[in-house]
């Protein structure tokens, strides 16, 4: 599902507008302001991503919010439990709950880079996928250190206060509990766009890098929504309404916000902008 190719996605940002940067929002009510950036939580090195008005925003924010809190200690919870829940019992397989033709493609990603041999095979179909993409990640030279939250949490001031609208263990259950149906779906989405779209992380980096809103519903949401209505709902919908939510409290105080949230939560009427335009709030963005 996602690939890297340097040249590639080098063509492909050099021919958008020069001074075009990433999708930024702006909430206001009378004695409130939210900046709301979209992110993209893994990219590769050296990608001059940053907008003017995001790092202004930072240098005034009462309070930063994350999806997760950030930090070792949350990078080693969350391992942990995926660990302990993304392994299926011993008697079962990966490749028996996929259809054959996604099995086979699974035994091929599995050699490509190089894992274990069967040890895609061990995994609920959840965490196969994530190792996947962690996988391709790796190979094609992208990572989380390189990625949105990492590099805002590393140069935010730390008058900041660092909040959080999930806990490790909340966000792990969004997967490791979603109908294995459903996770069965996505995964034999993502494998089959591995082999027929080998160019689809390019398209969705180039479009994030010029703010392509509807570029970006194309590629970051139509596929999950496609495969697995009931997946997009979990993992998309149902949180961007309990963030929402929480942002309508933050708006009733006093005070500067940034949000930090990956982009396919902002998108459409399901995304945080709009949710909280429809309550009121004046909404500045793409």
């Amino acid at each position: 599902m996602f690939k890297l190719g340097l040249l590639a996605l080098a063509a492909l940002l050099f021919a958008g507008p020069a001074l075009a940067k990433p999708p930024i929002w702006i909430v206001r009510d009378a004695d409130s302001e939210l900046v709301i950036f979209g992110s993209v939580h893994v990219l590769p090195p050296g990608l001059d991503w940053r907008p003017a008005r995001l790092d202004t925003a930072l240098n005034q924010a009462d309070d930063l919010w994350f999806e997760l809190p950030m930090g070792q200690a949350t990078e080693a919870e969350i391992a942990g439990l995926a660990a302990s829940k993304g392994v299926l019992p011993p008697s079962q397989t990966l490749s028996a709950l996929l259809s054959p033709t996604a099995g086979e493609a699974l035994a091929k990603a599995n050699q490509k880079y190089g894992l274990t041999p069967g040890f895609l095979d061990r995994l609920e179909p959840w965490f196969a996928e994530v190792a996947l993409a962690g996988a391709e990640f790796r190979a094609q030279g992208a990572n989380t250190d390189s990625g949105v939250e990492k590099s805002i949490n590393a140069t935010a001031p730390a008058t900041a206060r660092r909040r959080a609208f999930e806990t490790p263990a909340q966000q792990i259950a969004l997967f490791d509990e979603a109908p294995v149906a459903a996770q069965v779906a996505s995964l034999e989405e993502s494998l089959a766009q591995m082999e027929s779209d080998p160019d689809a992380y390019d398209r969705l980096i180039a479009a994030w890098m010029v703010g392509d809103t509807a570029a970006l519903e194309k590629d970051a949401l139509t596929p999950l929504k496609t495969a697995s209505p009931e997946l997009y709902a979990r993992l998309v919908s149902d949180r961007n309404a309990a963030w929402t939510q929480v942002l309508d409290e933050r708006l009733k105080g006093k005070g500067r916000t940034v949000v930090v949230v990956g982009v396919g939560h902002l998108l459409t009427a399901d995304g945080a902008p709009a949710r909280l335009r429809a309550l009121g709030y004046s909404v500045e963005g793409p």
